[in-house]
């Protein structure tokens, strides 16, 4: 069985109900919600939330609610891995079922996307397949800002290596991870393990979703891959 959980609580502080305001006309929540379903990737989409207004807009697009999260998967410290290993519980998961996380922040997620991570994480013998993408600037030439304003570099060897001679480096993308339920349920690091694959985004369509800077940001791409899609 193939189950996707988007985690949606109702208490975002920094964007207020930020996983139903409206996005280009629609709750942000519903990209998540149409892409997974669309892809035919999975038996169930289910969104785990604490919220009932949440939990009413995710069934009119089609999610299931099958149950409401607990107080404690809910507030400021319950993490990702804790969400999910809730609902693996509530819909007592198997070990050989696959399960992803998809994050109700993310409208540039893609069917193709989801098709390909899925089949990735069929096809080799690995835990995790998670979104990535490239920093679009060297890390090895990042500066950092002292009280006083001031400024140093974190690796001033390389303040004269020249961009192309440095290592590339890549993020967690945010979108969706893909992963083994038994990997889940063991605790497995998504980011540091010999079994866990980065599927790689192109930058633009990456866009972390948590200030009302991050919002605007998103909102502008979104407009112009539309356009361009339109073309």
């Amino acid at each position: 069985m193939k189950i996707a959980i988007i985690p949606a609580r109702g208490g975002s502080k920094r964007i207020p109900r930020k996983n139903i305001k409206l996005f280009h006309g629609k709750p942000l929540i519903a990209y998540s919600i149409e892409a997974a379903l669309k892809s035919k990737c999975f038996d169930r989409v289910i969104v785990s939330t604490d919220d009932n207004e949440i939990a009413e807009v995710a069934k009119k697009y089609g999610a299931e609610i099958p149950f409401m999260r607990p107080k404690h998967v809910s507030d400021d410290f319950a993490t990702t891995m804790d969400v999910i290993k809730h609902s693996i519980n509530e819909l007592s998961l198997t070990d050989d079922c696959q399960l992803c996380c998809l994050y109700a922040t993310a409208p540039f997620v893609q069917v193709h996307d989801l098709v390909e991570a899925s089949n990735m994480l069929s096809s080799i013998n690995i835990d995790y397949v998670f979104s990535a993408t490239e920093f679009s600037f060297p890390i090895q030439r990042a500066i950092k800002i002292d009280e006083s304003g001031f400024c140093d570099m974190f690796h001033t060897e390389h303040e004269n290596t020249r961009s192309q001679d440095l290592e590339k480096a890549y993020h967690d993308a945010g979108q969706f991870y893909f992963g083994k339920v038994s990997a889940y349920q063991q605790n497995k690091p998504f980011f540091h393990s010999s079994k866990s694959k980065p599927f790689l985004l192109p930058t633009y369509r990456v866009q972390d979703i948590d200030t009302l800077e991050d919002w605007k940001r998103a909102e502008l791409l979104f407009e112009v891959l539309m356009q361009e899609s339109n073309v």
